[in-house]
C-alpha cells in the first residue's frame, strides 16, 4: 500500500500511471473499440504499451514498482500517450527519479524575514499572508484576517489552510465552490509530496485528513496535481456578502519554500468596493476579525 504522504518512497511511481491510465478515455487517443469489454475504466496496458512504443512487460514491470529509473525518452512517450498537462508531467519525472527528488530540499521554514513581515503590514488595502510548501500560514495582515480567519486564535500547529479546508464545517461555508476549490488544494499537495517525500510534517498531514475526511480519501488516490497558476475564487463572506477575487501567487526570493499570497478585485468592481469596506470595517473596534467565524471556523 502506497504511503500516502510518500509517493515517491512507496510506488509513486506506478500508483500515478495507473491512476493516470484508467482516467484517459479509450477513444480519446483513437483506439478502436475492438468489442472486448473492458474490466476497469480508461486505457489497457497493453494499450498504453502500444502508444508509448514499449513492451508491455516493461509496463507492468513500471506498475509494480520493479523499474524505478527511467531514461527521459520513455517517460516522454509515456506522458504523450497517457496526455499528461504540463503539471503531471512534471510529477511523473519526479516521481521516476527517486534521488533527484529527494536530494538536498531543507525542511520547510515556519519563520519569515522581517522584511517580508514589513510589506505584508504595508498593504493596506489588499489581504495576503505567506505560506510554505504544506500551505501553512506562515504570517498574515490585517486584511486576510477580516477575510479568512482570525489566525492568532488558531494554534500555529492548525495554521494550514489544507487541513482547515477538510476539517472545519464553518471553514467550508465559505466557498462558493468547496467541492472544487477542496480538489485543487488535494492536487497542490499532491504535486508537493511528490517533491518532497521526506517532510514528515506532510506526511503526516496527508495521513491525517486520509483518516478523517472520505473526500480528501478519494481525491487523494485519484493522482491528480497542480502547479502553482492564476487562481479566481468565489466567497459567501458574512460581512461583505458575495466576492470574486483573483489570488495572486509570489515566489519569495530569499526564502524559495515560501509564497506571497495575496487577493485582489478588478478595479471599480464590486469586489473591489467590498473589500474596501471589509478593511474599513475590520479596523473598528466591534469589526474584529473573529466576529465572523465559529470558535473552528476557518477558510482557505
Amino acid at each position: 500500500m502506497e504511503n500516502p504522504g510518500n509517493p515517491a518512497g512507496g510506488n509513486g511511481l506506478g500508483d500515478f500511471l495507473r491512476a493516470r491510465r484508467a482516467a484517459l478515455d479509450p477513444h480519446r487517443v483513437g483506439l478502436p473499440d475492438d468489442g472486448r469489454p473492458r474490466r476497469v475504466p480508461g486505457l489497457r496496458r497493453e494499450e498504453l504499451a502500444q502508444l508509448a512504443h514499449v513492451s508491455i512487460d516493461y509496463v507492468v514491470r513500471l506498475e509494480q514498482g520493479r523499474t524505478r529509473r527511467v531514461s527521459r525518452p520513455v517517460l516522454d512517450a509515456l506522458a504523450d500517450a497517457l496526455q499528461l498537462a504540463p503539471d503531471e508531467r512534471a510529477y511523473l519525472f519526479t516521481a521516476a527519479d527517486v534521488t533527484q527528488a529527494t536530494s538536498a530540499r531543507q525542511p520547510a521554514r515556519r519563520k519569515i524575514d522581517p522584511q517580508l513581515r514589513v510589506l505584508l503590514d504595508g498593504m493596506h488595502d489588499v489581504p495576503a499572508m505567506v505560506l510554505n510548501r504544506r500551505m501553512d500560514v506562515l504570517a498574515w495582515n490585517r486584511g486576510a484576517a477580516a477575510l479568512l480567519t482570525d489566525f492568532a486564535a488558531l494554534p500555529s500547529a492548525e495554521r494550514n489552510l489544507i487541513r482547515l479546508t477538510f476539517l472545519d464545517d464553518a471553514y467550508r461555508s465559505l466557498y462558493a465552490d468547496w467541492p472544487r476549490a477542496a480538489r485543487e488544494c488535494v492536487a497542490v499537495l499532491r504535486m508537493e509530496a511528490g517533491r518532497n517525500p521526506n517532510d514528515q510534517a506532510l506526511t503526516a498531514l496527508v495521513g491525517e485528513l486520509t483518516v478523517r475526511d472520505p473526500d480528501f480519501r478519494t481525491w487523494w488516490a485519484s493522482h491528480q496535481v497542480r502547479g502553482p497558476r492564476q487562481l479566481t475564487k468565489t466567497y459567501h463572506h458574512p460581512v461583505i456578502g458575495t466576492v470574486t477575487l483573483d489570488v495572486q501567487q509570489f515566489s519569495v526570493d530569499t526564502q524559495p519554500d515560501q509564497q506571497l499570497v495575496a487577493y485582489t478585485a478588478p478595479p471599480d468592481s464590486p469586489s473591489q468596493e467590498a473589500l474596501r469596506f471589509l478593511f474599513q470595517w475590520s479596523a473598528q473596534p466591534t469589526g474584529r476579525p473573529d466576529d465572523h467565524a465559529t470558535k473552528r471556523g476557518r477558510h482557505c
